[in-house]
């Protein structure tokens, strides 16, 4: 939902929630929170560092992006690039100083694994993802309209900076929530987008839940993939 969220609104069809920077935001927090050794919510604290840092650098992305009541498509990706960038280096630093322990539990969080899912975490990452899911779904109407451009979205009465913000908001919480607790799966958000649109078109009153259902069954199958294919060995299912 979130991968057809943001290619709606930045009108690009190789858009992801990694454009905005959620994953190389999510991974400096849980990289960071590896290396220190910080624990203060205990188990909780990993998860809970790399949703605030996945939802914070979205945040700023959008703000260098925002001039003069206006957020620039152009600019926002930009930026969404230069942060991630800077993030990238920023985990590559705390990984010179990891030691070895810490490094193999960092490469198998950067490569994201449902391995250690509890009911607990799920229960969690459902309730930002059905809040932010029941929000974008209400919005499917004005990410049509928006797709025939800004200027005729404008006059068509939608208020394209606002839609913007807010839909930039929820992806980066929906996504930070899931890449918090299994680490980044990146395909997922960019593919099965376009897999709907072959299907049954674009349009955002279709294309958003059955991007969330195509998306689950895709999961799934690479989970079961990657636990079954070179059993008893499991792999990462972001590899």
């Amino acid at each position: 939902m979130t991968g057809a969220t943001l290619q709606g609104i930045f009108r690009n069809p190789l858009a992801d929630p990694g454009i905005i920077g959620v994953s190389s935001g999510a991974a400096v927090g849980a990289v960071f929170t590896i290396v220190t050794g910080i624990a203060w919510f205990g188990i909780w604290t990993l998860p809970l560092s790399a949703f605030l840092m996945a939802l914070g650098v979205a945040m700023v992305v959008y703000a260098i992006a925002r001039r003069g009541g206006r957020t620039e498509v152009v600019t926002l990706i930009l930026a969404g690039v230069a942060i991630s960038s800077l993030a990238g280096g920023v985990v590559g630093w705390l990984i010179t100083i990891a030691s070895d322990t810490e490094l193999r539990s960092i490469s198998f969080w950067q490569l994201g694994s449902l391995a250690g899912a509890q009911w607990s975490q799920v229960g969690i990452v459902a309730l930002v993802t059905v809040a932010g899911g029941v929000f974008l779904l209400r919005q499917a109407t004005p990410l049509n309209l928006l797709m025939l451009g800004e200027r005729e979205a404008r006059h068509l009465g939608v208020r394209v900076e606002l839609l913007r913000g807010v839909a930039m908001f929820a992806t980066a919480a929906m996504t930070g929530a899931g890449v918090a607790f299994a680490g980044a799966i990146g395909f997922v958000g960019l593919v099965v987008p376009h897999l709907v649109r072959l299907m049954s078109g674009p349009d955002h009153r279709q294309l958003l839940p059955r991007s969330a259902v195509l998306g689950a069954i895709v999961l799934m199958l690479a989970d079961l993939t990657c636990r079954l294919g070179i059993a008893p060995m499991e792999l990462p299912i972001g590899s």
